[in-house]
């Protein structure tokens, strides 16, 4: 089994801290970014789409997407649990999940993706013809993302955890999307208490330097 990873990606990067939360180890092959070589014929001989992580497993057969690639690792591992384990656990954790997916995640990606003079014709992860930068697109991702980290400042006044009193995939992936923001000049506000004591709590954990 082969995990395909980076160092310069957040959804490797989510996969790696997830992995150290549940003590397994994985053989790890990283892929530069920076060269291109995610799309080179190597490697797209082992993800068509050119993206990163990926999990090749024993048979073959390759796993594709950070949070697939976690949830195929809690049904070989299932302790710790961090996908809950009952049933309202596992509806929490997954809508928050969603909604730092689609609210702060795609504000960061929006802004990342649409300011950096690198990122040109790249308005998507993974191979695809030229996509042009939009600069509205970063516009309306500054918008989300203050939107965003005052829900998630709010929720955890109500909560020590982002799904509940348990750390949680929640958490792993608001933590790699707040520290994937930075690169895009998203930041959190000085004034969002809550929200940093949780990044205080989550960034002390030796995970969070997988």
């Amino acid at each position: 089994m082969k995990l395909y990873d980076s160092a310069w990606a957040p959804s490797p990067r989510r996969v790696r801290i997830y992995l150290a939360e549940k003590g397994i180890a994985v053989d790890r092959v990283e892929i530069d970014l920076r060269s291109g070589e995610h799309f080179g014929a190597d490697y797209l001989g082992i993800n068509p789409r050119g993206t990163v992580p990926a999990l090749e497993l024993d048979s073959g057969e390759v796993i594709c997407e950070s949070a697939a690639i976690c949830r195929y690792f809690e049904a070989v591992q299932p302790e710790p649990a961090l996908f809950g384990t009952t049933p309202a656990e596992i509806g929490r954790i997954e809508s928050w999940t969603r909604r730092i997916e689609g609210d702060g995640y795609t504000a960061a990606v929006y802004a990342f993706r649409n300011t950096r003079p690198a990122m040109a014709d790249k308005g998507a992860a993974g191979k695809w013809p030229p996509i042009p930068q939009i600069p509205d697109l970063a516009t309306r991702g500054a918008i989300m993302w203050g939107a965003f980290v005052a829900a998630l400042d709010a929720r955890l006044g109500e909560s020590e955890w982002i799904a509940g009193d348990a750390f949680s995939f929640a958490d792993i992936t608001a933590l790699v999307t707040i520290d994937f923001a930075r690169a895009a000049k998203l930041l959190v506000p000085d004034n969002d208490a809550h929200l940093r004591r949780w990044y205080d709590a989550v960034g002390a954990r030796p995970s969070a330097a997988a």
